[in-house]
């Protein structure tokens, strides 16, 4: 058997006729860019998670850099994010200047500990980027009470999240702006780049729509230094017919998930943790192990795949050696590094090949 870690072909096939006919609409209709479907997915997305404006923008790494570029962050400024998440997260603090600031993870979540998050702020800090890391919603509650306090904007990276909950609250709805990514693999995944910002902020939207399409809110005429950064007509359509069943997409998810950690739950391996009064998507679906690698190739010699999500915590990436930080400073991202590795999962997955990953790890295990 052959189980790959997402299999984007078996989606296509269940929504093929719903695609096709979207592709044909926007085709026949000749307005690839910036197109009627942009706005109705800006509308569709806004009303789903429950904000005023959504602003759809060439991905997801955009999505966070237009947001800091329009809140005015920059050189000399402080933000701070995660040491454990994909490399964009901080790339788009360096890129505008700024310095990005790291705190170390909650060994459960993988979300940002908030503990530690209070020592780390600075009188120059702008901005926290919590990371809904895949898909378990960050501790935003007591993170935006600490904000407040300190007049420090919340940026959520929401890019692998979609549809998860806090307290009955869509992700990306709850601090000053949200941003989502809509790469293929994503739990609402487009058929190729895409991205959206999600806010309840007048000013704040209507900068980033003016930021991405050059700093131009009439044609040939420039307010500011912008970005050439716009969600196409093609995705957009793809992902309104996408959008419509992404719910049920994450409660498959969120099945599968509980029947690996139940069927996981007497083996020396560590499952998913969600905390009470959140609701998580598993974009991916991780385990602990500390014979990850042997696991791993183990798994790779019966046909499953597998992945590492993430082998080196940023702070230890060589292109950060300039912020000063070494190995032993931030020793929960540091040990999980080592240890995590996601298994498949996807909601086309059938219980054959669930049983079959869990059979395979608890072969493993037993030797």
């Amino acid at each position: 058997m052959n189980i790959p870690l997402l299999d984007l072909k078996a989606q296509h096939a269940t929504i093929r006729p719903e695609i096709l006919e979207a592709v044909t609409r926007v085709l026949d209709g000749g307005h690839y860019i910036m197109g009627p479907e942009v706005k109705q997915f800006e509308e569709a997305m806004a009303r789903y998670c429950g904000v005023k404006y959504a602003i759809g923008v060439a991905n997801g790494t955009d999505a966070l850099l237009l947001v800091l570029d329009a809140l005015g962050i920059g050189p000399g400024d402080e933000v701070i994010t995660s040491p454990f998440t994909f490399f964009a997260s901080a790339e788009v603090i360096s890129q505008v200047g700024a310095r990005p600031v790291f705190v170390d993870i909650d060994p459960n979540t993988y979300n940002i500990d908030v503990d530690q998050l209070k020592k780390a702020i600075t009188p120059r800090t702008k901005a926290i980027i919590p990371v809904h890391i895949f898909g378990q919603p960050a501790d935003l509650d007591k993170i935006m009470e600490l904000a407040k306090s300190q007049e420090i904007a919340v940026i959520e990276d929401a890019c692998q999240a979609i549809g998860a909950t806090l307290n009955e609250n869509k992700v990306g709805s709850i601090g000053k702006a949200g941003c989502f990514s809509f790469f293929p693999t994503k739990n609402l995944g487009g058929y190729g780049d895409g991205g959206i910002v999600v806010t309840n902020d007048d000013v704040l939207a209507d900068r980033i729509r003016t930021l991405r399409v050059h700093g131009s809110k009439k044609k040939y005429y420039h307010d500011m230094i912008g970005y050439n950064s716009r969600l196409d007509t093609l995705q957009a359509a793809l992902l309104l017919v996408k959008l419509e069943k992404i719910d049920d997409w994450n409660q498959a998810r969120r099945e599968k998930a509980q029947y690996y950690s139940e069927s996981f739950s007497s083996l020396p391996i560590k499952t998913p943790t969600v905390k009470s009064g959140r609701e998580a998507v598993f974009h991916l679906y991780v385990i602990e192990s500390e014979a990850r690698d042997d696991l791993q190739l183990e798994l790779t010699e019966k046909g499953i795949a597998s992945g590492v999500y993430y082998p080196v915590p940023l702070h230890l990436q060589h292109v950060y050696n300039d912020l000063g930080y070494k190995a032993g400073d931030f020793p929960v991202s540091e040990a999980v590094s080592k240890r995590v590795l996601a298994l498949p999962l996807y909601p086309e997955m059938t219980m054959d090949q669930q049983d079959y990953i869990i059979d395979t790890i608890a072969n493993f295990c037993a030797k």
